[in-house]
């Protein structure tokens, strides 16, 4: 099948076959514009304009104040905001300045956020100095911070970079100055730097651009290292399959702390020499009103955010019409969704496929020739190689129409886990990247979505691990066992659900009220089971581990 490889016959006359990628650092996607039309609008973020010269020289400036720090290059800086101007810049600007960047949600917690910053080893981090969807993202890094081996804390605000007195965001409130005597401010440091003159010396296919946290089969958190290369090789065929260019106006509503978010809405667009509309959440009249106003052509998303728009009571009342393209990831898109957003816009919305360990770039339907197939992932994007392995036998390729492992091969393909040497064996043969998800090909070399092979839960295109949650609820002193999984949910794809058994005498009158408290304390809250099962015993193997597939029957058959 590989050596056929059946996608060419459909392959679009628009697009190129390889991607043209330059070895450069990944910087280079603010850089270069900025060198050759530095006065375009760059950045847009709630009535704020910021040109392609001004976030050059700002992340420049960022980079100098953290070479100012202490950074050594290879050292990991994290980044700890939703989307605003200073994750843009202090994205690139840790690249400059040599570091790795490591992404967390702003929904994490105390614990998820320690795990995460003691696995990368972070020594700095930029942390949001607001409340995030009920979550103090300062002082659920103050509660760990004196066990991390932190040297810096610096903290920015939602409201830095707004205009005039335009300082407060829908659904995100404003903590108040508490006098952070032991963090750094952003605006202070940028505002006190020159921009580094000296930007360290990098080897794209190499040196580590970002440390992406993405779960496995077991649940353990792993962290993707991906290069300057890998980075730029994904904006390259995201950029040139939509296609992009100069004049497109992307809405990057996707979490950049997401590699679909990263990819799709910050370095696709920007390579392009496109302006990105900053918003910190998704707030669907806010979606919508952003669109109308700031004219977006381009809108990626999860297939919850085009849900939501097309049930809006007041859609009608908005032009969405300037939207060009539409892409959508994480979860399977509706064909009546993607249907009825297109007669919205008038645009083409398709639905595509990828990972972390692939930097978000797997495979897309075509967007300007030929029509979507229905419930397929598409054909692969430039550059990219992709084959279906015999699930027991990796190494026997199945045939075309036969089901199989799905493994995938190019240019933005992870150079391996951090710190986790055996399990990059297990995910990595001869560059082709096994994906853990079971699929098939038509004999147009489109790509269907079959089943997992992992267990993790997608709930709107973001995923919970299991033993994470399971983790949480055995913390309860009522839980004697818990296993969790995803179920069918109509709006989310997935919600997680709990089955619970109970230490004896324990009544379950108050136990779900108990366990989804003690969720709630310690877990984002899309990870907080949404159902509970109570049940005498868990189905098990003859090993004595739990039986998934038959607790999943069960799941289904309530």
């Amino acid at each position: 099948m590989q050596a056929e490889r059946p996608w060419l016959k459909s392959w679009p006359r628009y697009l190129a076959k390889e991607a043209e990628v330059p070895e450069e650092p990944l910087y280079s996607v603010i850089s270069k514009p900025a060198a050759a039309w530095g006065s375009s609008t760059c950045l847009r973020y709630q009535g704020r304009t910021l040109t392609y010269s001004e976030v050059d020289k700002l992340s420049s400036r960022f980079a100098a104040a953290l070479e100012g720090l202490g950074l050594h290059k290879g050292e990991r800086v994290a980044i700890f905001s939703p989307n605003t101007p200073q994750f843009v810049i202090a994205f690139f600007g840790i690249l400059k300045a040599g570091g790795v960047v490591v992404p967390c949600s702003p929904r994490y917690k105390e614990r998820e956020l320690e795990l995460q910053l003691r696995d990368s080893g972070s020594t700095i981090v930029v942390a949001a100095n607001d409340v995030v969807r009920g979550n103090d993202l300062f002082e659920a890094l103050e509660k760990c911070r004196s066990r991390l081996p932190l040297r810096h804390v610096i903290t920015a605000s939602v409201t830095d970079y707004l205009p005039g007195v335009k300082r407060r965001l829908a659904g995100l409130a404003k903590v108040k100055d508490k006098g952070r005597e032991n963090a750094l401010r952003f605006v202070d440091l940028v505002g006190a730097s020159q921009p580094s003159t000296s930007l360290a010396e990098v080897r794209p296919k190499e040196d580590l651009a970002v440390i992406q946290y993405t779960g496995g089969t077991t649940g353990t958190s792993k962290g993707a290292m991906l290069t300057h290369y890998n980075l730029l090789a994904a904006a390259a065929m995201g950029a040139m399959s939509l296609p992009l260019a100069r004049t497109d106006v992307s809405l990057a509503v996707l979490p950049l702390f997401h590699i679909f978010g990263m990819t799709a809405c910050m370095n696709a667009p920007l390579l392009s020499g496109g302006s990105v509309v900053l918003l910190p959440r998704f707030d669907v009249e806010d979606v919508m009103r952003t669109i109308q106003r700031e004219k977006v052509t381009c809108f990626c998303g999860v297939p919850t955010m085009y849900v939501a728009v097309i049930n809006h009571p007041k859609v009608a009342s908005f032009d969405l019409g300037t939207v060009r393209v539409s892409f959508s990831g994480g979860a399977p898109l509706p064909v009546a969704v993607r249907k009825k957003f297109n007669d919205l816009t008038g645009g083409n919305l398709v639905e595509g496929y990828g990972l972390t360990e692939s930097a978000a770039v797997g495979s897309t339907n075509p967007f300007k020739e030929g029509l979507p197939k229905d419930g397929s992932i598409g054909i692969p994007f430039p550059s990219t190689d992709v084959r279906l392995v015999d699930i027991d036998d990796p190494n026997k390729v199945v045939e075309v129409g036969e089901v199989g492992e799905l493994e995938l091969k190019g240019p933005q393909v992870m150079k391996g886990y951090w710190q986790k040497e055996v399990e990059s064996g297990l995910a990595l043969r001869d560059g082709w990247l096994l994906t853990g998800d079971i699929a098939k090909m038509d004999q147009d070399g489109y790509l269907y979505i079959v089943d997992r092979k992992k267990d993790m839960i997608s709930v709107g295109g973001l995923k919970v691990y299991p033993r994470e949650v399971e983790e949480v609820l055995y913390e309860s002193p009522l839980v004697k066992e818990a296993s969790v999984l995803g179920v069918a949910d109509a709006y989310m794809g997935e919600s997680v659900k709990a089955f619970v058994v109970l230490k004896p005498g324990v009544a379950e009158a108050g136990a779900e009220e108990s366990l989804g408290s003690l969720c709630k304390e310690k877990l984002a809250s899309y990870k907080v089971p949404r159902h509970y099962a109570f049940v005498p015993e868990l189905p098990k193997t003859l090993v004595g581990k739990v039986f998934r597939r038959k607790l999943r029957e069960e799941a289904t058959s309530r």
